[in-house]
Order: structure tokens, then sequence, then C-alpha cells
């Protein structure tokens, strides 16, 4: 932060200063005005990719602080080379989106989730951060749509998410609905809808994690989340599972797995003893990201490209918020007044 420098002045001083700044300004505006037709305006062009990189032990546990020194990022096979800088993502505002699917067994957890989630506010999720609830069962709804993260919108929309869903199925008991939409199509729709919300967009699925018919592959819904830069973390309700028990499972085994693994987030489990516990681990974990930021690579074109990012003598789990990769507007380049940030020699090649 800037040094702030104060000056006392007699009033003689004030009024001599004020009327030499004055003469100043008058003058330089009689100058300007006479070269407006000259004047040269100066383009910077923005030339920095920011990743979100969630960084846990090898038990998916929060490990201590990472130096900035140690990421490395290498585009396409390239080479690996140091990130031109690297921070906590902290208060960064969150586009967070809420996916109640209540289709399964997560049902059991509604009246628990319900009040975990309104919990969140105000100390893990803030006014600046914005959320979007949805409801997938025997029908898909949005409950809301990007409004702020306040305990009263949570209590409002999480409240008829869930109601909607157990009003379904005491209406007809132990009787199964046929959605027209399903868990990878939802999320498909969920990430569409966020994709142009600013922010770090992240998805919290509640689910089982178990497609029943969509017409999207779940390979398609992981690579649309990649280039939307939006992370899937998955909650999965497991009634035996301990407080102390790491989530399990093998993301090549698991579609529900790669699709958050692979677009920067993980699947954790909880139960209706620790569900507030685990929620609030979340955002914590979401906040807890480093983002890693590098030159944009000199020479990127258009289609899909593969950043990786890796941590010197680490053996940590490491997963990357993919990005679309910004192209340079050749018309702004080829202009002589657009200036390039130094370092682009240093750019992944």
């Amino acid at each position: 932060m800037a040094k702030e420098s104060w000056f006392a002045f007699g009033r003689g001083a004030v009024t001599g200063f004020c009327v030499w700044a004055l003469c100043l300004w008058m003058a330089g505006s009689v100058a300007a005005s006479a070269q407006d037709a000259d004047v040269l305006t100066l383009h910077v062009y923005t030339n920095t990719i920011q990743i979100p990189v969630l960084v846990l032990g090898e038990d998916q546990r929060k490990i201590a602080p990472i130096a900035p020194d140690r990421f490395r990022v290498s585009f396409d096979g390239g080479s690996p080379l140091r990130a031109s800088h690297v921070r906590l993502e902290g208060d960064d505002p969150i586009s967070l989106a809420i996916l109640l699917d209540m289709s399964g067994p997560e049902l059991e957890l509604s009246t628990k989730l319900e009040s975990a989630i309104v919990e969140l506010a105000p100390l893990s999720l803030r006014a600046k951060d914005h959320v979007s609830i949805y409801g997938l069962d025997c029908e898909f709804t949005q409950y809301a749509s990007d409004v702020p993260a306040d305990e009263e919108h949570l209590k409002k929309s999480v409240h008829e998410a869930v109601q909607s869903a157990s009003d379904r199925r005491h209406v007809k008991p132990g009787s199964k609905c046929e959605s027209q939409v399903h868990l990878w199509d939802a999320l498909a729709f969920v990430t569409n809808q966020l994709s142009g919300q600013p922010g770090r967009r992240v998805i919290l699925a509640v689910s089982d994690g178990q497609d029943r018919g969509s017409t999207h592959k779940w390979n398609e819904v992981r690579a649309f989340a990649q280039n939307s830069a939006v992370a899937v973390f998955g909650m999965r309700y497991v009634p035996w599972l301990s407080d102390d028990s790491p989530a399990m499972g093998n993301v090549m085994e698991d579609p529900y797995r790669s699709i958050c693994e692979l677009s920067g987030g993980l699947v954790f489990s909880a139960n209706r003893a620790d569900v507030a516990k685990r929620l609030q681990g979340f955002v914590a974990m979401v906040r807890g990201r480093y983002i890693v930021e590098f030159p944009r690579p000199r020479n990127s074109t258009k289609g899909q490209h593969q950043f990786v990012v890796t941590i010197d003598k680490s053996k940590a789990f490491i997963r990357s918020t993919g990005i679309s990769v910004p192209l340079p507007d050749a018309k702004v380049l080829a202009d002589p007044t657009t200036v390039l940030p130094s370092d682009r020699n240093q750019a992944p090649k």
C-alpha cells in the first residue's frame, strides 16, 4: 500500500497554492484544447492468465502454505515455467451455484442440509458473494438466480427446494418419479448459466452422483466445465461415514468424481451429524485455493489446450480449474499504440 503524506499549510500558503494550481489547470486546458486533434491514445494489452488451484495433502486434507516460487505451469506438454505470481484466493467474490439433487438418498439430509446451508452466511459466504439455487427431483427447478449470499436469500430458496422434494415424496411414499432432466444434463445447464457470471465460479452438487438417462455424456460435462472455468464440487450423503473419514473412490471408476476433480474440485461425503461442518469446510477449501498467474502463451491458438500446474518436490493433491485461453486480437496487436507486457518472452511456448 502506498504511503500517504500529510502537509500543514498556513492560510496564506493555502491561498497561494490554490491560485497557482488554478492557473496551471487553466494553462493546461488551453493547451489540451489546441492539441485535441493530435491526442495519441495508448492501449495496454492484458496478457496474464489466472487459474484457481486446489492444493491439499495426499489424504485430501489441508496442508501448510506452499511457497509461491514452488509453483510451475506447463502449456500443452511444454517445459514447466515458474508462475509469475501466486496468492491465496481469500476473499475474492464467489459465484456459487448449489444443485440439490433429491432424486436419491440425499433427501434424508433435507432438514439438516437446509439449516447447514443457511448457516454459511455471513461467516463463510459474504454479501459480495452470489448464489443460484437449483432443485432436481421429479422436476428440475431454479429457485434463486445470482442473488446475494445472505441469510434471507439462502433461507427462502433452499427451503423451497427442499420442501418441494419432500412434499412430492410424502404424497406417494416410496414412489419414484421420472424426471425429464437428469444429473449430467442439470450440471451442463447450471454450468452454462454460471459461465457468464463474474467472480470465482463454483458449483456445489449435493447428489449421490448417479445419472439416470441424460442426453449429455459425463465427459462432455467435464469438458464444458473446464472450458467455462467452473469448478465442480460434489457432496454425497453417506450415513455411516465417521467425522474423520477421507473421501473415497477412484476417479477413473467414478464419472461424478471425474467431473469434479478434472474441473478443479473434488467429492466429499457428509452425514446428518456433520453436514454443517462439511459445508463450512467446503467454502474454506474454495477460499484456500491458490490463484496462479502466468503470461499468456505466445503461440496460443483456438481450440483445446492443456495447462498443468505442478509444485516442486511435492506429492500434494493438486486440482486446477480449467480456463478458456483468451486469444489476442490481431487488429489490436497490429496497432502501433498497443503495448505488450515486458515479460512476454517469459510466456509458455
